[in-house]
């Protein structure tokens, strides 16, 4: 890829949502109002399950859903009242909305010409963004002589072109197969790299959150759940969803009662009260409940095979391989759980087996809320 591109990053601008809701005239909320800071130049992700608001939140972003409440401001504009085609903003849609009786160059130069850049202008901007994008040999080419990953591309150079100060992406990958997915995955990671510019990204996949985002907005049910890195949503989850939502296998969760011996814990689990789980931080890294009643999550891969000396004996259920790792799918009394770890000697499905958990990596979490116990 070529460095020439125009830089937008020289006014990548902050995108700011105060308090930002969508309510429509049946009195269904879509959005409960966000608060959301995107720093200039960051690429922020929304990531959640259908419903839960994510693309609603951009479309007001850009305009195209009215807000019903809050502010919103763009490189410190209040745009709430603005057209969409007065934000500076470029989108790039789930479906690539290209034009089909045109050209790769006349599509990403369609916009453009509207606003009556001078020719050669026009000609620079497209021939730097194709070179960036590796469209260069498909200049004369129609829509219809691409593949769905080359599609993408133009529709993102179409994007490039008009320089904007925040560009936005609803779903853009959503339509490719796995392998396209992870190949756009990495360009757009780096063409944000390149161009220094603030981006926000709605998906639904877990794994293009992770691996793409400088911070993770995880939304449900039309509220925001979690603002952090992808490291810290992963490692710090503040509830129960999304605890689940973030991983996969997703993270495992079994009741409990908490029993404290000075000032050490432990959780007593209901599926095997006979082997409670040492917690390593004592009472001061903890909110304790009143109730005494957590959920203690834990993690596939901080689960493993051990000897029966104080581990919870489980039942396995099935065995999946895959290749270099393998998931064990056990159940501890009624409770299925998974354990990953690193590929070894084939298991028996109905066998008995014990689990350790690395009692350091454990979750608490309030069984009544959900909520993270952690302080």
């Amino acid at each position: 890829m070529s460095a020439s591109l125009p830089g937008p990053e020289s006014h990548a601008a902050s995108v700011q949502l105060a308090g930002v809701r969508k309510a429509y005239d049946d009195g269904t909320v879509a959005v409960h109002g966000v608060d959301l800071t995107v720093h200039a130049g960051e690429l922020v992700v929304l990531v959640g399950p259908s419903g839960c608001g994510k693309s609603t939140t951009l479309r007001m972003v850009a305009g195209l859903e009215t807000i019903s409440a809050g502010e919103l401001t763009i490189g410190g504009r209040v745009v709430n009242d603005l057209p969409p085609a007065d934000r500076d903003i470029a989108m790039v849609f789930q479906s690539y909305a290209l034009y089909p009786h045109m050209s790769v160059r006349e599509n990403m130069a369609f916009a453009l010409k509207l606003r009556k850049l001078p020719t050669a202008d026009i000609r620079a901007r497209v021939e730097a963004a194709a070179s960036t994008l590796g469209l260069t040999e498909l200049l004369e080419r129609r829509p219809r002589q691409l593949s769905g990953g080359q599609r993408q591309r133009v529709a993102i150079g179409r994007a490039i072109v008009r320089e904007p100060s925040v560009f936005l992406f609803d779903e853009p990958l959503s339509n490719l197969d796995a392998a396209l997915r992870s190949e756009m995955r990495r360009e757009i990671g780096m063409l944000h790299r390149r161009l220094g510019a603030t981006m926000l990204y709605v998906t639904h996949d877990q794994v293009e959150a992770m691996t793409l985002g400088d911070r993770i907005v995880v939304m449900n049910q039309g509220r925001v759940c979690q603002i952090d890195t992808p490291s810290g949503v992963y490692d710090r989850p503040a509830d129960t969803f999304v605890a689940r939502f973030l991983g996969s296998p997703p993270m495992n969760i079994l009741a409990g009662s908490l029993e404290r011996d000075g000032d050490r814990l432990s959780v007593r689990l209901d599926a095997d009260p006979s082997h409670p789980v040492r917690l390593a931080e004592g009472s001061e890294a903890w909110r304790l409940p009143e109730s005494g009643r957590v959920l203690l999550g834990v993690r596939p891969e901080q689960l493993a095979l051990a000897d029966g000396d104080g581990s919870m004996p489980a039942t396995l259920e099935l065995e999946e391989v895959l290749g270099h790792e393998e998931l064990l799918h056990c159940r501890v009394g009624t409770v299925p759980v998974i354990v990953r770890g690193a590929a070894g000697p084939r298991h028996v499905v109905g066998e008995q087996v014990n689990l350790r958990c690395r009692s350091d990596r454990v979750h608490l979490f309030d069984e009544a809320t959900g909520k993270t116990l952690r302080r």
